[in-house]
Formats: structure tokens, sequence, C-alpha cells
């Protein structure tokens, strides 16, 4: 069963009885991707769950969002469960942002929940349909700090000085870099009693040197699916907790897909997908330097720019006139950006290649130690 699942077994247990968990800091960072605008106050002030679901579901329609086939749809559902017993259903809702700065290339979302137990979770969300947002994603590779994470701090900043109750801060996607990132740089550290990336992209390496990023480390818990792609870009050094998903490759980036039993998640190790993921994605990040991933990202912005439309669901929806438009913009590049941007492809792919060919001893003589003896062999025989 996935967090649904777990919220019809576990609304009715408080904190009391069982405290805070994992898929607690899921459902929490799911919900964070609902749009609370002009629902949830800005400010200090605050708003009951079963308030905030009222007002939400008089303007959406609860059957549309579950015939939807996107994970960002399934968020607002999350309240029916959370409002059935006692662990979630006194919740308070407050300080909600949402942020899109195209020309600083920034986009941030969050939310702070008051729980039953005095703890406050601040959700930061992950990334949204817009370009805008996809591109600070991967303007993380070659940039100390992206606007976004830097709004980020301030907004901890704030909400820790509008709320006094102990913090746990967390996010999915890009939510959970923009988690630890602030908790590594914000002034009430010591308030934090844990942190959460849910398959979140990690940092550059100078970002793991910093005193703050060292001093976080104890409390950061870094979850991921078992062959997880987003949460194994750049480098982490925090805890590791894997997880199994019902889905496949890319699509176990879907919190939904985690699954869960009464209790918690069900564990998993990296599956051998997983791994070849990490390897590959190691060795082509390590191979390019600041320079060529800002000329990438530019690259392929401009474009996805140059179709007009501001979020990936407007490209999708033109495809023919997106495609259209997307590969004039190619032509016309300078023929040296056309060069590199095949280039660096073709390096992903043998990166791929390098990976599973590292992998194929290990895979071999596996395979070999697997395998029963012959008949009418004795230990001699199989030594021999």
């Amino acid at each position: 069963m996935n967090i649904f699942g777990y919220l019809d077994w576990r609304a009715d247990v408080p904190f009391s009885a069982v405290p805070f968990n994992d898929v607690d800091n899921l459902i929490l960072s799911e919900l964070a991707y609902t749009d609370f605008g002009g629902i949830v106050p800005e400010t200090g002030e605050s708003i009951p769950l079963s308030g905030a679901h009222d007002l939400f579901f008089a303007s959406h329609s609860a059957e549309e969002l579950r015939a939807s086939s996107s994970f960002l749809a399934k968020s607002p559902l999350l309240m029916e469960g959370m409002l059935s017993g006692a662990r979630f259903a006194d919740t308070r809702l407050c300080r909600y942002i949402n942020e899109v700065d195209a020309d600083r290339s920034a986009q941030i979302s969050a939310v702070t929940f008051l729980l039953d137990d005095g703890s406050a979770y601040v959700a930061f969300r992950g990334t949204d349909n817009s370009l805008t947002g996809w591109k600070e994603d991967f303007n993380l590779g070659y940039l100390s700090e992206t606007a976004g994470q830097k709004r980020a701090v301030e907004y901890l900043n704030q909400t820790a000085s509008l709320v006094s109750r102990p913090l746990r801060v967390g996010g999915h996607s890009k939510g959970g870099n923009f988690a630890v990132y602030a908790t590594a740089c914000c002034n009430v550290r010591d308030r934090i009693l844990s942190v959460y990336s849910n398959d979140g992209p990690g940092f550059r390496e100078e970002v793991l040197l910093t005193e703050g990023y060292r001093a976080i480390l104890p409390k950061v818990i870094h979850i991921i699916p078992d062959t997880s792609v987003i949460g194994l870009l750049l480098s982490s050094a925090a805890e590791r907790r894997v997880v199994k998903s019902s889905a496949a490759g890319i699509m176990q980036h879907d919190g939904f897909s985690w699954e869960t039993d009464r209790s918690g998640f069900v564990e998993a190790e990296l599956s051998e997908l997983g791994k070849l993921i990490d390897r590959t994605l190691d060795t082509w990040i390590a191979g390019m330097d600041d320079e060529t991933r800002m000329s990438l990202t530019e690259t392929l912005f401009t474009a996805f720019e140059s179709t007009g439309k501001s979020t990936f669901h407007e490209i999708g929806s033109q495809k023919l006139k997106s495609t259209e438009a997307i590969l004039s913009t190619m032509v016309a590049l300078p023929k040296e950006k056309q060069s590199e941007f095949i280039r660096l492809a073709g390096q992903l792919v043998q990166s791929g290649g390098q990976a599973a060919l590292s992998k194929l001893p290990e895979m071999i003589h596996g395979r070999k130690s697997a395998e029963p003896a012959p008949s009418g062999e004795g230990a001699a025989g199989q030594e021999a």
C-alpha cells in the first residue's frame, strides 16, 4: 500500500501513541504541492486543516483530481484521510507562499503545518511544471546558491520567528534540497529536530564542506526509492534510507508509488539499475566544468522558451508546434553550441556504457556462484 493506505490504518493513532515518522513526513511533503493560494495565510495566522479542506474543495472537484494521472493532482486528496482520525485532524496550516521569478530563475513554494504533538513541520514544495522551476533545478549543478535556496533560508528564519515550536523541515524533490540547504544556513538550527529530503537532489561539493551543513548532518534523513534518479544527482553525505516503489524507472520519483506498511516504509536496497544510474550520473556530471554545465542549461532552456510557453504542460499540449519551435531554435544555434550539445549527449551514453561494463565481472561471478554443481561431483570436483 502507499501513503493513502497508511492513512487508512494510522490516521486514528495519535502522535502521543506512535511518534512522528518517515511516512508522516512524506504525507506533509506531498500535501505541500496543493495550491493553498487564498486559503492559507502567508502570515503566522493559521487555519485548521478542516477549513483548508473545505475551502479548497469548494472550487475543485475531487472526482476530477482522482481521475488525473498527475501526482500533483493527488496531493489535495490526502486531506480527506488526514481528517479521518486523531493523528492529523487537529493540524493547522500557516505561512503559505508560492513565488515564481523568471528573471532570477527562482521558483519556491512552502507551507508550515502545526501538528498535534506540539511541533511544526516546514514543508518546501518540489518543482512545479514551470520552465522557471526546472531551470533552477539545472542551476543547482553550477551555482553554489540559487535564488530559490536563498529565499528558502529567509522563509525558514521568518517562520521560526513567528512559530515558537520545535521544528521539522522537509520536502520532496527540489523541496528536499531546499529543506536541507535552508536548515544548514538558518539561524535557528538548535530548534530543528530533523530534516527530510524525499528523493531530493544533493549539492555541489563546496556546500558539503560548510560548517552549517556538517553541523546539521546528523539530523538529515535522505529517503530515496530503489531506482532513484533525481535523488542521486549531485552529492550528499546524509544518511540514506532506500524504500520500495511500485513504479518503474524515473516514475519512482512519485512519492505516491512508495510502498508502506502499517508502521512505516517498506525498506529496500538500491536496485542494480539504481546503482548503474548512480555511477552514470556521477561520471557524466564529474566530466563537466561549471562553464559547460551553465552552457548546457542555457542551450536547453533557450530551446524550451522558444515555444512561447511557460510550463512543460503547455509545451506538451501542443506537441507539434512545440517540437517545431525547439528544433528551429536548435538548428539556429551557433555550430559550436550544436557540437557541444551532441558531445555531452554522447558522453552521457558513453558513461552509461562504462558503468554497465564495470558491473559485468560482478554479474558474471555472481551468476557462477549461484549455479548448482553438475550432478555426481563432490567437493573436490567443484574445487577443480
